[in-house]
C-alpha cells in the first residue's frame, strides 16, 4: 500500500533544501475536515531559513507539485499546502493492497522478531476466576495479538497466583472444615467458601492467622503434606480456569506462576545481599526506597518467607535470562502502581539497565452495582457465568429472530462471547467501570454484535453476487477504480487505509480500544456505502469494483476483530 506521507515528503523535499524528507514527513498533517485536503503541509517553520512569508512559500510549493498524477488538486490556503489525493488512484491502491494481503493486511514488521513478554490474566489459584479478572485477561490478550501483528515474537505468560500466605489460609481452612468430595465436585466455589469462612473465624480466633503463616512457611520449605494439598488445589483450579480460556479462545506460552520461582529466589536474594541492598527492619529485610519518594519494600518477612515482590524480581530476571526481551509488559490493575514502581527501582539498583524495558500497563477497576467485589466476603460474579449467560441470551435472540445461520451454537458463542469482550475493550483501559448485565447484553449501538453483523452483511452481499462474481472481485487485477470514486466509497477506503497506523498507535499506547473504535468506524463506513450505493448492478466492471471494496471491508473487519480476540460469523 502506498505510504502517501512518504511520497508527499519526497516531492516537497525536492522544493525545500533545508529540510530532509523525514523532517517534512513529521510535519505533514491530516486535516480533520476533508474539505481542507487529505494532507496538509504547514510552512511556518520555513519562513526563517527561506526569508519569505509562509503564504508565499506555500504558494511556491503548491505550484511546483500540483502536476503530479497522485493529486486531484493542490491548493495554497494561507501558510498551508493542502493536497487532495486522486480518489481513483487512492481507492484503487487501498482495495488492491487489502485484497493482495488478505489476512496479513494491517500487519507490519516493526518488531523484526524481537521477543516481547506479556504477563496477563494471572488469577489466584483456589479463588474464583471472576468478572474482575476479565480486564487483565482480554486487554492482555489483545495487546499480545497487536504486538504479534507488529512483527514481535510474543511470549504470553499466565503468572498464576499460586504461592503466598493465602495458601497457608486455604490449607488451614481445608483441614478445619474441608471435605475432599466437595472440592472435587465444585473446586473453586468450595475453596472460596473455605477461604471466606477462614476470615470470618479469624476475627474471633486470631490464632488462625499464625497457623496460616506457619503452614505457608512449611509449604515454602517443601513439607510433603502441605505441598500435596497445594498441588491438588492448583490442578483443580486450572481445570476450571481453562474452561474460561477455552470460551475466550485464549492460550499462553507459559503458565509459570509464582511457585515456579521458589527455587530461583535464593540466588536473587543473595545477589541483593551481596550488593548491600537488603536492610534489617523489625526482623524482616527490606530495600530502602524512601530516598526515591517510594515506600520501603519488604523482601523477606520476619519468619523468613518470601513476599510477592521477591518472586517478581526473580521472575523478571528469569525472563530476561531466558527470553532476552525488548519489553516485559505487565497487564495489571492500577492498584499495583506502587508495586511496579518499587520493582523497577529495585532492579535498577541491582545494576540492570533493562529495567527501562519493564512496562506496567495499568487498567481501571470493575465494581458491581451492589458494591465492590470481595473474595474474602464471597461477593463475586464468576466470569464463566457471565460468558455462558451471554451465549444463552444470544442463542435466544437468534432463535426468536429466525436468523439464518449454519450453526446456532457456534454463532451464539461467537456473538455472545464477542459482546462481552468488545464491551470490555470499547473504552480506554484506565477507566473504572461498574459491571452491568444490561449493558453487556445490549446488542444495539456501537457494540461487538453490530460489528459482527456488519461482517456478516459483507459476506451476504458476496454470497448474493454468486461464486463467479465474488471470485472475480477477489482478483486485484480485475478492479476498475473509476467506479469507486463516490464519497461513501472514498471515506470507507480512507478508514481501511488507516488500519495499519491504528494498530501501530494501539501498540505504542498499549491501548486496544484504539483498534476497537476504529473497527466500529469501518463498520459504520461500510454501512454508509451499502446504504448509498447499488452494489449488484448490471455493469459487470462496476459490480466487480464495488464487490472488491465489500471484500476489502470484510477483510479489514475480520482482521481487526481477530486482534481483539473475537471471531466473525459468516451468517448472522
Amino acid at each position: 500500500m502506498v505510504n502517501f506521507k512518504v511520497e508527499i515528503s519526497k516531492l516537497i523535499a525536492e522544493q525545500v533544501a533545508d529540510l530532509t524528507a523525514e523532517e517534512i514527513q513529521s510535519m505533514i498533517e491530516v486535516p480533520q475536515d476533508t474539505k481542507m485536503g487529505d494532507y496538509a503541509f504547514p510552512c511556518f517553520k520555513l519562513a526563517k531559513t527561506l526569508r519569505k512569508a509562509p503564504p508565499l512559500i506555500a504558494k511556491g510549493i503548491a505550484e511546483a507539485i500540483s502536476g503530479n498524477t497522485m493529486f486531484a488538486k493542490v491548493e495554497q490556503v494561507n501558510a498551508y499546502v493542502n493536497m487532495f489525493i486522486s480518489r481513483e488512484s487512492f481507492v484503487g491502491d487501498v482495495v488492491t493492497s487489502v485484497l493482495t494481503e488478505g489476512a496479513e493486511f494491517g500487519k507490519t514488521n516493526l518488531g523484526n522478531g524481537s521477543n516481547v513478554v506479556v504477563d496477563f490474566s494471572s488469577p489466584n489459584i483456589a479463588k474464583p476466576f471472576h468478572i474482575g479478572h476479565i480486564r487483565s485477561t482480554v486487554i492482555g490478550n489483545a495487546i499480545s495479538k497487536i504486538y504479534r501483528a507488529l512483527g514481535y515474537n510474543v511470549i504470553g505468560v499466565n503468572h498464576l497466583g499460586d504461592y503466598g500466605t493465602q495458601f497457608g489460609k486455604m490449607i488451614v481452612a481445608y483441614r478445619h472444615w474441608g471435605n475432599r468430595e466437595d472440592v472435587i465436585n465444585e473446586p473453586i466455589k468450595t475453596l472460596l467458601e473455605y477461604y471466606t469462612k477462614f476470615h470470618v473465624e479469624a476475627e474471633s480466633h486470631p490464632e488462625l492467622e499464625d497457623e496460616a503463616r506457619e503452614t505457608f512457611a512449611k509449604l515454602e520449605a517443601g513439607a510433603p503434606e502441605e505441598k500435596e494439598l497445594w498441588q491438588w488445589f492448583r490442578d483443580e483450579s486450572l481445570k476450571e480456569f481453562n474452561r474460561v480460556y477455552d470460551l475466550l479462545g485464549i492460550t499462553f506460552e507459559s503458565y509459570a506462576g509464582e511457585s515456579f520461582y521458589s527455587d530461583k529466589m535464593p540466588a536473587v536474594i543473595q545477589e541483593m545481599r551481596d550488593k548491600n541492598l537488603l536492610v534489617p527492619s523489625q526482623g524482616a529485610e527490606i530495600v530502602e526506597l524512601s530516598q526515591f519518594g517510594l515506600t520501603d519494600a519488604p523482601v523477606i518477612k520476619s519468619d523468613g518467607s518470601s513476599i510477592y515482590i521477591t518472586r517478581d524480581i526473580a521472575a523478571a530476571k528469569y525472563r530476561m535470562d531466558t527470553y532476552h526481551f525488548v519489553k516485559d509488559i505487565y497487564v495489571v490493575a492500577s492498584q499495583q502502581n506502587l508495586h511496579f514502581q518499587q520493582l523497577k527501582r529495585i532492579i535498577e539498583l541491582m545494576g540492570y539497565e533493562w529495567t527501562k524495558d519493564i512496562v506496567h500497563v495499568p487498567f481501571g477497576l470493575v465494581s458491581l452495582e451492589e458494591g465492590t467485589m470481595s473474595t474474602r466476603h464471597g461477593r463475586v460474579v464468576f466470569l464463566e457465568d457471565v460468558l455462558n449467560k451471554a451465549i444463552e441470551e444470544t442463542r435466544k435472540i437468534i432463535q426468536e429472530k429466525g436468523v439464518a445461520t449454519d450453526n446456532i451454537e457456534e454463532t451464539a458463542k461467537m456473538v455472545g462471547v464477542g459482546a462481552v469482550v468488545f464491551n470490555e475493550l470499547s473504552n480506554n483501559r484506565i477507566k473504572d467501570y461498574v459491571f452491568s448485565w444490561n449493558k453487556v447484553l445490549d446488542f444495539n449501538g456501537e457494540t461487538g454484535p453490530y460489528v459482527q453483523y456488519t461482517y456478516a452483511r459483507c459476506a451476504s452481499v458476496l454470497r448474493n453476487a454468486g461464486e463467479e462474481a465474488a471470485a472475480k472481485a477477489a482478483d486485484p487485477s480485475a478492479v476498475k477504480a473509476e467506479y469507486l470514486t463516490s464519497e461513501s466509497a472514498y471515506q470507507l477506503a480512507r478508514l481501511l487505509y488507516q488500519l495499519p497506523e491504528i494498530i501501530i498507535d494501539a501498540g505504542d499506547k498499549y491501548e486496544p480500544s484504539i483498534v476497537t473504535r476504529h473497527i466500529v468506524d469501518i463498520a459504520q463506513g461500510f454501512n454508509r456505502f451499502y446504504h448509498d450505493e447499488h452494489i449488484l448492478v448490471d455493469n459487470e466492471e462496476e459490480k466487480t469494483a464495488k464487490l472488491a471494496l465489500v471484500l476489502a471491508a470484510k477483510t479489514a473487519i475480520r482482521n481487526g476483530l481477530a486482534l481483539l480476540g473475537m471471531d466473525a460469523p459468516e451468517r448472522m
